[in-house]
């Protein structure tokens, strides 16, 4: 209901279907990105998500999708119980689902990278809102069935939060500084070609100008989401979602 759509997007999902006799389809999505800072930020991460989505349902390395854009056969959904087993979580019923439609059809879970394809979505208002969207992704990563999702995103959390163990031990030595540096270097030399060539696919090259400037920003947005989403709370469809004792998402009000 909060999306745009190509004229074809149906048509083309269709033919991937008859022409891979896929179980289960993820599809594109772009955000509808304006002039502000949170607009281009929050776009320039989304491209890197959904660049790395295409490429980890390509080479099968691990199941990531996005809600707005999916599509999946009726019978292997009741073949794998629906969302039974994942009903009681509270988010990410999409990735869950596709995991367990995954482990029944490896070789059947696609990806469509067609321009036509593309769903276009509304970037969140304010940074209260993205923050709290990103922290309600992040707070997922402990129910996924696939723990391959969840070392990786163990290792994106733990490159980053090596950049501020390097910063705060430059203040008693100065050389841990050009450790930072080095690695931030290191880090936008493997991500700028990869994300550019995303970016051009969306028709959103122009924003890797400012791709250098906002990746501090983006350094502090992966820790401060990371440990949020893993001890702290969101709010969800009207109702605040907090972490249990035991690590688990419990409903507080």
């Amino acid at each position: 209901a909060d999306c745009v759509f190509h004229p074809d997007w149906l048509k083309t999902i269709a033919a991937f279907h008859a022409a891979t006799d896929a179980k289960f389809i993820a599809a594109p999505v772009k955000i509808d990105c304006g002039k502000g800072v949170l607009d281009i930020f929050q776009t320039l991460d989304f491209i890197s998500l959904q660049g790395i989505t295409a490429a980890s349902v390509a080479g099968r390395f691990h199941s990531m999708c996005n809600g707005a854009n999916l599509a999946y056969e009726k019978k292997a959904f009741a073949e794998v119980g629906g969302f039974r087993g994942i009903d009681q979580i509270p988010s990410g019923d999409d990735l869950l689902l596709m995991h367990k439609i995954y482990l029944k059809y490896p070789e059947h879970v696609k990806y469509l990278k067609n321009e036509n394809a593309i769903v276009v979505t509304d970037p969140q208002i304010t940074w209260r809102e993205f923050l709290n969207q990103r922290v309600r992704w992040a707070s997922k990563a402990d129910s996924y069935d696939d723990k391959r999702i969840f070392y990786v995103l163990v290792l994106v959390f733990c490159f980053n939060l090596a950049f501020l163990a390097l910063a705060v031990a430059g203040f008693f030595d100065s050389r841990y500084w050009l450790f930072a540096l080095a690695l931030l270097a290191a880090k936008s030399i493997i991500e700028i070609p990869f994300i550019s060539t995303c970016a051009r696919f969306y028709g959103q090259g122009e924003l890797m100008k400012y791709f250098v400037l906002l990746e501090p920003v983006h350094i502090i947005y992966v820790i401060v989401t990371g440990f949020w989403g893993r001890f702290g709370s969101y709010y969800w469809k009207g109702r605040k979602i907090g972490r249990g004792s035991a690590g688990s998402e419990a409903q507080v009000s």
